[in-house]
């Protein structure tokens, strides 16, 4: 089916629903405030982008999406392919790879291939997952550490020496800034995961870096004034040139939209016990990335976290969603003075703890118990992911896993989506 899950929900919604939906849509944009800025910063992109793209692209992903529960915006699954893009192409390039990827988003939707997903093998997206997690935690060190270092290569091979060179400007303020904050962020986990600890947490760091004039860099110090408004829409570049140019990248942004979406569609189904349309999901994630491009966001997808806290904090309908990306627009009417005096170091700690989640430690035992084949898929995937590029990864992980899979045939049809 392609009808959005929010027309039939609708049909039986009660003032109880609205007030379940109301406090879960507050406390999930509370989560997706400070993550949005961080990936957005961590992309490559002026953080103000990160904000647009929860707004508009959470709003699309709950009003057409195909889940009662999911929440969409900027992930860190895109942090890699988007530094990549503007690094080669700008800003400019970034919304046309980002538009042309809604357009392949819609064509899958509407050709039904949402299923078609389920044959990818979990362990190339256990692998190019834990890459990109490497790959974050990395991007981090420099900030995190205060260290003074420059024209740091954007590769991974490259990068680790220049670090090294820079191990002695060391700036012990931002260090202890992120520390506390990811231990902040762990602790407030611990006591009560429906708290939204993540803000209350930078919040508390970056006020003491503050009053403790420690010398760490904020938001607004670095990059300006965070807006106080949405863009007026506007057409990205669509000449030819760009466009055959970002066109390898917008297909590896749609296949990513697609799988972390329904991966999260699935996730969200066992927590609550539903059942969601993966091409109205597709549908979604093309129009979300289309609305994202022409107000000048990011690519966007349904996120795992965002999801999860969601429903623990008691949302059921897509109003949920709706309520989470009226509630960061309103930040961004109101709050964008405060909210550009947040660390740096701050959200630096933030990305770390979302770097090792993205690995799922908890899953490591089990991993190396999977069958060999199946292994060395995911460390394939994965050292694929950082050594060369997420294109590679991706082409070749599949590649491979289908080829074992046809092998052994003895495989399942369908695999269990990991808990994150």
């Amino acid at each position: 089916m392609l009808t959005p899950k929010i027309l039939t929900t609708l049909q039986t919604y009660t003032p109880r629903l609205f007030l379940s939906d109301l406090i879960a849509g507050v406390t999930v944009a509370m989560v997706a405030l400070p993550l949005s800025l961080a990936i957005a910063i961590a992309s490559g992109a002026d953080p103000g982008q990160g904000l647009v793209t929860a707004v508009v692209a959470g709003f699309l992903i709950s009003a057409l999406g195909g889940s009662r529960v999911q929440i969409g915006g900027p992930t860190g699954a895109f942090i890699v392919v988007v530094y990549d893009v503007i690094a080669r192409h700008g800003i400019d390039g970034l919304l046309t790879a980002t538009l042309l990827a809604g357009v392949i988003l819609l064509v899958a939707g509407y050709l039904r291939l949402g299923r078609l997903m389920r044959i990818i093998p979990e362990a190339v997206i256990e692998g190019f997952t834990i890459g990109i997690a490497i790959i974050i935690a990395t991007s981090q060190l420099q900030t995190v550490l205060g260290l003074e270092a420059e024209n740091v290569p954007a590769d991974f091979l490259g990068k680790l020496p220049v670090l090294w060179a820079a191990r002695e400007t060391i700036a012990p303020g931002a260090a202890l800034i992120a520390m506390a904050t990811i231990v902040l962020i762990v602790v407030f986990r611990r006591l009560s995961p429906r708290f939204p600890g993540l803000i209350v947490a930078i919040g508390l760091t970056s006020a003491a870096a503050a009053l403790l004039a420690l010398p760490v860099d904020t938001i607004a110090g670095r990059y300006g004034a965070l807006p106080s408004s949405l863009p007026w829409p506007a057409l990205p570049d669509l000449s030819a040139q760009t466009i055959l140019g970002v066109l390898p990248s917008a297909f590896v942004i749609a296949f990513l939209a697609g799988v972390e979406s329904l991966l999260s569609a699935m996730v969200a189904d066992r927590m609550i016990e539903g059942s969601h349309r993966p091409n109205a999901e597709l549908l979604a994630q093309g129009f979300a990335n289309i609305g994202s491009a022409l107000m000048g966001g990011l690519p966007a997808t349904g996120a795992i976290a965002r999801t999860a806290t969601n429903v623990h904090a008691g949302g059921r309908t897509p109003v949920a969603g709706l309520v989470h990306a009226l509630t960061i627009l309103v930040a961004i009417l109101f709050l964008s003075g405060p909210a550009g005096q947040l660390s740096m170091a701050a959200l630096g700690g933030l990305l770390l703890v979302t770097a090792w989640n993205m690995t799922e430690p908890r899953r490591w035992p089990e991993r190396l118990r999977m069958r060999h084949a199946d292994l060395a898929l995911l460390v394939w995937t994965a050292a694929m992911t950082v050594l060369v590029d997420l294109t590679v990864a991706i082409a070749t992980g599949v590649a491979l896993g289908l080829a074992i899979r046809l092998a052994r045939r003895d495989a399942p049809t369908d695999w269990t989506p990991p808990e994150r």
